[in-house]
């Protein structure tokens, strides 16, 4: 399915034509605009060098109802239930705009260092950017799998490689508890944690901003940053 899609990308889209190829990194198809680079894919849970940005003294004053506010603004804009990021959010931080986690997750919706990079958070502890990067990523999440809100967020705790690569919910505690709590307030029912069919096992092409101003085109971007040399 993905080669069909793109094929017809290519047909129909003059700008990537001459940009979008299939190269095999570590023994996997990546679609990229990097073609004449030599690319090493990299982890970024391990390979991020993000510099946290120091707490803003203001961000602290803001209320409850202005972070509410924001959510129900953010959501509407993004066509997602603002119900749902509530409550990921009292699960993330307990709405504290400034809460760090020991893994370095940061700010209001708990943004690891390699996910706001992603999404090109500048200050993590700025409400505003924190939310809107945080609804981004998790409809991001929620369109990977399908609409499978389980599963979008066990992708948001745990990673979505591993819930990618298993087909379920992993067998993480914290993981399971999370999306449990989260769906039992939302929608009243407890998960059940077994397979799910129907996973979608590729990406559409997507870009991305690197730290370095490089703009990539790939169908990887949730899971891999890119090294380039030129």
């Amino acid at each position: 399915m993905l080669q069909i899609f793109i094929i017809l990308f290519l047909i129909y889209s003059n700008a990537w034509a001459d940009r979008i190829c299939l190269k095999i990194i570590n023994g996997q198809e990546v679609y990229t605009n990097l073609c004449n680079r030599e690319s090493k894919k990299k982890s970024i849970k391990k390979s991020v060098n993000y510099r946290m940005p120091a707490m803003s003294q203001t961000s602290s004053s803001i209320s409850r109802e202005e972070l509410e506010n924001i959510v129900e603004e953010k959501s509407k804009h993004y066509s997602m239930d603002s119900k749902l990021i509530k409550e990921m959010i009292r699960e993330e931080s307990a709405w504290n705009v400034n809460a760090i986690s020991p893994k370095g997750a940061m700010g209001i919706m708990q943004l690891m260092p390699s996910t706001a990079m992603l999404m090109g958070v500048k200050n993590p502890y700025d409400p505003v950017e924190n939310i809107d990067a945080g609804i981004r990523y998790m409809k991001y999440l929620l369109e990977k799998f399908n609409g499978d809100v389980n599963l979008a967020l066990a992708a948001y705790n745990a990673g979505p490689n591993l819930v990618e690569s298993l087909g379920r919910i992993p067998n993480i505690v914290e993981t399971q508890n999370y999306v449990r709590r989260i769906s039992l307030r939302y929608s009243g029912k407890v998960p059940e944690f077994s397979s799910y069919p129907g996973i979608k096992r590729s990406s559409p092409i997507k870009a991305v901003v690197l730290s370095d101003g490089t703009v990539v085109y790939t169908n990887r971007e949730d899971i891999y940053i890119w090294s380039t040399k030129h």
